[in-house]
């Protein structure tokens, strides 16, 4: 390794100390407030500007895949699975040995709409007929195999399977999924 001369050493460590030194100030920037910023306003609970919601855990979520995934798996079903939350956000999604490419997004996408209507995909499938428009409504998918997991009646999570030959096996192994909450 050949030798550095002592100019290119500290020219090296100064221009070290001068990165490390941005850095920190950059960080310190980025986190402080402007003088001028406006205090943050506080809501109060009191006067109702709040609602508290309920979501599954990250650990009920994935107890409730985990139970759909194993009854398709019994059925010798290849399926993939998907749970979302109360807002329609991906919280688990498994994907079983097997499973089509596509089952991957219409899980995702039968447990949103499962979740948006608080019903079960095949009820909601059969109101196509009175309102075929509804199809059209961005990430849903009204086929057999979502199912909305409910506390006190409202919404709180849906279980999406896609991948069984009908949208009734989905939704039976997604029914499965939901029950397992239950235990």
């Amino acid at each position: 390794m050949k030798k550095m001369s002592t100019r290119t050493r500290v020219l090296t460590g100064a221009v070290a100390v001068a990165m490390v030194g941005a850095g920190a100030v950059g960080a310190v920037s980025a986190n402080a407030e402007p003088a001028n910023a406006p205090a943050a306003v506080k809501a109060d609970a009191a006067k109702n500007n709040t609602v508290e919601t309920s979501h599954l855990t990250i650990d009920a979520a994935t107890r409730a895949a985990e139970a759909a995934l194993g009854a398709a798996e019994q059925a010798g079903q290849h399926v993939s699975v998907a749970v979302v939350d109360r807002n329609g956000n991906t919280v688990v999604t498994l994907r079983g040995d097997g499973a089509g490419p596509q089952s991957y997004d219409s899980a995702q996408r039968k447990a949103f709409t499962a979740v948006s209507w608080n019903a079960p995909t095949s009820e909601l499938a059969k109101r196509l007929a009175q309102t075929p428009n509804l199809k059209d409504i961005p990430g849903t998918l009204f086929l057999g195999g979502g199912a909305p997991v409910q506390l006190k009646g409202a919404p709180i999570a849906g279980i999406g399977v896609a991948g069984a030959p009908s949208g009734d096996l989905d939704e039976q192994f997604a029914q499965v999924g939901a029950a397992a909450l239950a235990k």
